[in-house]
């Protein structure tokens, strides 16, 4: 017998890079490049019904052996929405049996799915601190969707992606060189890293830009790094933020079109959405009863750099940095899908946070 395939992929985790490239994987996988296209629909739970997901699904592949169905944010209409216009218990009441029913539904479509599908299902999640131990926001073992997988054996994979901590990503970044046919010395990876802490999308881009410098003939060096990497930028990401927790609209908007300026904006976007996820973090620690020690061990950072990261993430508070990281995540596919301009999304996104 051959192996068996999976009918349901349940991917979560805030490294959306590698979960693009696993997505990616699988895609290949079907074979000629324009059979696969005919074979393969992109859903996002936030815009289509039940039934766009569940005629998809359903579907028989077109001269393949099977069909992928790619679901983004598939939980958008299975969660209670947050902070509704009525507090009224019998509408509570009302809308929890709704939810009850709804997820019952979806259960009842995953587990009748045909074996010629390959139902993916993307979550961006993240780790939170929960009674001292780090835990996922979303899909933790207590989430009914994680529980469903776990009892569906080989029906399911359920595949977390964390972002690699800011002791791994040397490592990272020296076997993506390697992937790639290049290599970087230790020393060029280690400034890589501190220069591009978590974020993969951006040390991607990164590695690339310094294969492509050394003509993937020697292994890229510290020089390199430090000679095509822009190390003000980082600095100036601190006094934006700075600015912002201070309610400094004006402050923030003259910093931040200076970066646009000198920054490609996926590589700005990343460093922005990493100070606010050390923010969030550091945050957390700190409402923990932590001090800037615990912080510097448990989030790897250099030490010089705590401090500072401390006194800005006490200008905010934890449920005002969690909205943060929430509206930077709706940002970023907003300017993906073109449907708002980076420039007007950074400028509203400021101009927000200083009202609030």
């Amino acid at each position: 017998m051959g192996e068996i395939k999976p009918l349901v992929y349940l991917l979560h985790g805030d490294d959306e890079h590698a979960i693009h490239k696993f997505v990616a994987a699988l895609a290949a996988k079907m074979g000629d490049a324009s059979i696969a296209d005919l074979n393969t629909n992109r859903l996002d739970g936030r815009q289509c019904s039940e039934e766009d997901i569940h005629s998809a699904a359903f579907s028989m592949p077109f001269l393949a052996e099977r069909r992928l169905v790619i679901v983004a944010n598939p939980l958008a209409r299975l969660t209670p929405r947050k902070g509704g216009d009525s507090d009224e218990e019998t509408e509570s009441v009302s809308a929890g049996k709704g939810l009850k029913l709804a997820r019952e539904h979806f259960i009842a479509m995953l587990d009748g799915l045909p074996t010629t599908t390959a139902l993916v299902l993307v979550i961006v999640d993240s780790r939170v601190r929960r009674r001292g131990e780090w835990d996922w926001e979303i899909l933790n073992p207590n989430h009914w969707l994680a529980r469903w997988a776990q009892q569906a054996g080989p029906k399911a994979m359920l595949r977390p992606f964390p972002l690699p901590t800011p002791e791994e990503m040397p490592g990272w970044i020296r076997k993506q060189a390697e992937s790639q046919g290049g290599s970087f010395s230790p020393l060029a990876a280690r400034a890589l890293a501190d220069l591009a802490g978590t974020d993969t999308e951006l040390a991607s881009q990164e590695i690339i830009k310094l294969l492509t410098y050394v003509d993937y003939k020697r292994p890229v060096e510290e020089d390199d790094v430090l000679l095509l990497t822009a190390q003000t930028s980082q600095a100036n990401i601190f006094n934006m933020v700075d600015a912002i927790g201070e309610r400094n609209s004006r402050r923030s908007l003259a910093l931040l079109h200076h970066l646009l300026e000198q920054t490609e904006t996926p590589e700005l976007f990343g460093m922005i959405v990493r100070q606010f996820r050390l923010l969030l973090q550091t945050r957390e620690i700190l409402d923990e009863g932590g001090n800037e020690t615990q912080v510097t061990a448990e989030l790897k950072l250099n030490p010089y750099v705590t401090p500072k990261l401390c006194k800005q993430a006490r200008s905010f508070t934890l449920p005002g940095l969690e909205d943060i990281y929430r509206r930077l995540l709706a940002m970023d596919e907003a300017i993906k899908t073109s449907q708002i301009p980076a420039d007007v999304a950074f400028d509203t996104l400021i101009a927000e946070i200083g009202i609030s």
